[in-house]
């Protein structure tokens, strides 16, 4: 008899998907295992009316999860990279990420609107909100909650002008290809990403068997970056109240990055050895 492994998700599409992404690659490279799929509500899925930043911080969409890691009633878990918080719960590491997906931003709006002379933007993250602001001119934002496909359709419903959305949430439920929105993705000068956005992570207990199984099917450009970001966010003191943006490449030993905290933007290039002090010194020179 297989061994079953229970993987831990919230119950959106998206996440739904992102977890079938993680256990397809779990599968191919270990076929003699078993994937059973618990799906969990957080309690920023149940609390729909307040901006993130008024309930709480990032942990409010995996701090349940990571609880049931550590009783032991799931092996492991499968999450957005934007959605967690910087402080893990005690005994548990990020076991893997999955190769990035688009990190941009984009604006929809219904079909044949267009991009031009929007008053009302739908969306909960002052990141988004403050970017966009530059760009969109007279334009009011409105708090917009809910999973993708909620979004989506309030948006179809007249409730907003445009909406923004991460692209590769579009991507992977295949969203571009509803014929009732028009989609404008932003470049990454417009809108800076918020850290870790396009990134599916999997976290398991420190030093597990589950945990070593995982490590087989990381991509290690896109941890390289997941680290990067995740430290940019370290020293802001990054949480959902914040606007920060951060976006690392890295190719060929060089790391490029692209920082926003509130109005102020900072880039700049550094190997991989020196990274943690360059970062220092320019995210020093922001705050």
């Amino acid at each position: 008899m297989k061994r079953v492994i229970k993987v831990g998700t919230r119950k959106s599409l998206l996440a739904l998907k992102q977890t079938e992404m993680a256990v397809d690659a779990l599968k191919s490279r270990f076929p003699e295992f078993e994937f059973e799929t618990v799906g969990i509500s957080t309690r920023g899925d149940r609390n729909l009316e307040k901006p993130l930043g008024e309930i709480g911080d990032k942990g409010l969409f995996v701090s349940e999860i990571e609880r049931l890691i550590k009783i032991g009633e799931i092996d492991f878990a499968v999450h957005s990279g934007k959605d967690l918080p910087l402080e893990l719960y005690e005994g548990l590491e990020i076991s893997g990420v999955l190769s990035r997906d688009d990190r941009r931003d984009v604006l929809v709006t219904k079909k044949g609107r267009g991009f031009e002379n929007l008053k009302t933007i739908g969306t909960g993250s002052k990141r988004r909100a403050l970017q966009c602001s530059k760009l969109v001119e007279n334009c009011d934002f409105k708090l917009i909650r809910g999973n993708i496909n909620t979004r989506l359709e309030k948006l179809y419903r007249g409730e907003y002008d445009g909406i923004i959305l991460a692209a590769a949430g579009l991507d992977r439920l295949k969203l571009y290809k509803d014929s009732r929105f028009d989609f404008r993705p932003f470049t990454e000068e417009e809108m800076i990403p918020a850290a870790c956005q396009g990134i599916i992570v999997i976290e398991a207990l420190k030093n597990s068997d589950v945990s070593e199984l995982i490590k087989a099917v990381q991509c290690e450009k896109t941890r390289k970056e997941f680290d990067c970001e995740r430290y940019i966010l370290k020293l802001l003191g990054g949480d959902c109240s914040a606007s920060i943006g951060a976006s690392a490449k890295f190719n060929e030993g060089i790391i490029s990055c692209s920082v926003m905290y509130g109005d102020k933007r900072s880039y700049f290039e550094t190997d991989e050895k020196s990274f943690k002090a360059t970062a220092e010194k320019y995210i020093r020179d922001m705050i």
